[in-house]
């Protein structure tokens, strides 16, 4: 007993180093939350030229999720952490310096390179270290830690902003991450050097279309892609809100000022935070309930969201637009609901790899939503209310599709479910049939 007790501590221990590096990349991730107006100001730059901050770093982040997942399946997720905390720590004392705004977007783009690599390899170390059952409260825990640098880039990195200014700010949390991969070197356990192969160009071929199959697996679960679709459509206004627009939308577009709405986001965070492990609980212990959960709680949002856009032509209340955000503040636990399909869908030989598919859906929702606030706002040459009424009503389309998605590869995977239990096969959740469901 004492044994496995200590077993468990150590591996808690590891996990929470794992976290370590995870909460700082969120915090790299959503800084612009606060400072998009400062970046602006800095570079000279118009609302289409902010958006393509968001563009290359989560372009960048959705883009590596897939190799991410390939790579920490085949390399161990210590090795990834390593690599995500040098070139994180690297990029933002490179945007802490940077004069313009070529030399910016460089670092943004090495900061979502870096970013792209610790989720899924969190995920992953955790996947090898607790039992199936305790796995979806971890991955809720995991979201809900890494919200506290949400929770850092909200009041505090807009005080720190204001009282130390870009350079000092933006350089300290490039020396943050690099602690944080001295605390992964020192403390995760080392893996097994994967076989040596040789250097020709078949072996070369041959691991390539292994990737290939590997993607092409995952992906033809039905499951997968239905966690695909609840990650894209959760993290979508959410991810759009938190990691640019948000501060910008309240202050240019509802009359708000910049510590009203640094303060709001905090309290969205803060809501996100407390959800986390309601939900993992929740939907660990009733599985059935994991995609009801997540389609009701976004079609309250895109539902909220189209009638505020619609019946306010000026500022709305402020009790009727706090009660919103807040609402949409829960979409970013909500996707966690997404890697626990990806893990009951997937046999762990690929379950990084689906993860990492899974992964890529809210941040290309995120990058959706973002370039077409800010193309609509320059489409029509201002930034206020009216303008913001219909940039932001483009952004909530892009989640509204999601939300169709997610409901068809729902309706579908549900089918393979009582399918395989009609057969008498094991399946990853119970579930009775309705007449609703697929034949």
């Amino acid at each position: 007993m004492t044994t496995l007790r200590q077993s468990r501590a150590i591996a808690v221990r590891r996990w929470a180093v794992a976290v370590a590096v995870y909460l700082v990349a969120v915090f790299h991730r959503t800084s612009l939350g606060v400072a998009g107006l400062q970046a602006s100001e800095r570079f000279g730059i118009s609302p289409s030229q902010l958006s393509i901050f968001v563009l290359l770093q989560l372009g960048v982040y959705a883009g590596m999720q897939i190799p991410t997942g390939i790579l920490v399946d085949r390399y161990g997720p210590r090795r990834l952490l390593l690599v995500a905390a040098g070139s994180m720590g690297i990029a933002q004392i490179l945007f802490a310096l940077a004069q313009s705004y070529p030399v910016a977007l460089l670092a943004r783009g090495l900061l979502g390179c870096g970013d792209a690599l610790t989720f899924v390899s969190v995920l992953r170390f955790a996947a090898g270290q607790f039992a199936p059952r305790r796995y979806p409260v971890i991955v809720a825990v995991t979201g809900m830690l890494g919200m506290l640098g949400n929770i850092a880039a909200t009041v505090p990195l807009a005080s720190l902003l204001h009282s130390a200014g870009w350079t000092p700010t933006f350089f300290s949390a490039g020396l943050l991450s690099l602690v944080s991969g001295i605390g992964v070197y020192l403390t995760l356990p080392r893996a097994a050097a994967p076989p040596r192969r040789p250097r020709e160009l078949a072996a070369f071929l041959e691991s390539l279309r292994s990737v290939g199959r590997r993607v092409q697996l995952a992906w033809s679960m039905s499951g997968t892609r239905a966690g695909f679709w609840v990650h894209f459509t959760a993290m979508s206004t959410s991810l759009t809100f938190g990691v640019l627009w948000g501060v910008p939308f309240m202050v240019e577009g509802q009359r708000m000022t910049r510590d009203q709405a640094s303060s709001l986001l905090l309290a969205t965070v803060i809501v996100g935070v407390l959800a986390s492990p309601l939900i993992g609980l929740v939907t660990g212990q009733f599985r059935a309930t994991r995609v009801p959960l997540a389609i009701g709680s976004c079609a309250v949002t895109v539902l909220g969201w189209y009638l505020l856009l619609a019946l306010y032509s000026g500022p709305a209340p402020r009790p009727v637009l706090t009660a919103l955000v807040l609402v949409t503040g829960l979409g970013g636990p909500v996707s966690a609901i997404g890697f626990a399909l990806a893990r009951d869908y997937n046999g762990p030989a690929i379950v990084g790899t689906a993860t990492g598919v899974v992964n890529v859906g809210g941040f290309v929702a995120g990058i959706l939503g973002s370039l077409g606030i800010g193309w609509t706002l320059d489409g029509i040459g201002a930034v206020d209310t009216g303008a913001y009424r219909w940039a932001f009503a483009v952004a909530v389309t892009v989640q509204a599709f999601g939300l169709a998605q997610t409901v068809r590869w729902w309706l579908r995977a549900r089918r393979a479910v009582l399918s395989a239990q009609e057969r008498g096969d094991p399946t990853p959740v119970s579930i009775v049939r309705h007449r609703w469901d697929l034949s």
